[in-house]
């Protein structure tokens, strides 16, 4: 039972420093900034709330 919970410590630990490397290395890439090019738009929103009733 021992040995399983030995491997879970491995594994959870092999996870944070996966997860703690990738934090530091995010941003740093080659990754382009984001532009927007063109008008943002809600397509077939609707006017209204949706809480508001609508007649069809």
């Amino acid at each position: 039972m021992e040995i399983f919970g030995i491997i879970l410590f491995i594994v959870l630990i092999t996870a944070v420093a996966a997860t703690v490397s990738a934090l530091l290395k995010d941003g740093r890439g080659h990754n382009p900034p984001i532009q927007s090019t063109e008008p943002w738009s809600a397509f077939d929103a609707p006017s209204t709330p949706y809480w508001n009733p609508r007649i069809y």
